[in-house]
């Protein structure tokens, strides 16, 4: 793995990673106190794909399998749609931050 390549790459690793931690701790902590919308299926469902889709896509990474530019690919769209609801409902910037992020470095390791 040239340089350039394994710095993008460990780069979206903490990025996957820093977004898996904001999303469970957003869901667990902020969603379940807010109630209402907040713990609607529909959001806390997205709210877990998206960390674990993080999660996996930063396994993949650790592995060194070209697979990744599959989970990166499907990551960045989850996390998009992430930041949309999480926008929707509000009061939850820094999980809207850590998706948007994780989003844009997972769209250029799946082109990688």
């Amino acid at each position: 793995m040239h340089h350039a390549h394994a710095d993008t790459m460990r780069a979206c690793i903490d990025d996957c990673l820093a977004c898996y931690r904001e999303c469970v701790s957003t869901a667990m902590d902020h969603c379940l106190a807010m109630g209402g919308a907040h713990v609607e299926k529909r959001h806390m469902t997205l709210m877990m794909a998206c960390a674990e889709i993080c999660r996996t896509s930063a396994h993949f990474m650790l592995l060194d399998t070209p697979h990744h530019r599959h989970t990166c690919a499907e990551c960045a769209e989850i996390c998009e749609e992430c930041v949309r609801d999480c926008e929707r409902l509000g009061g939850m910037d820094a999980c809207v931050e850590a998706c948007r992020r994780c989003a844009e470095s997972c769209r250029k390791m799946a082109s990688n």
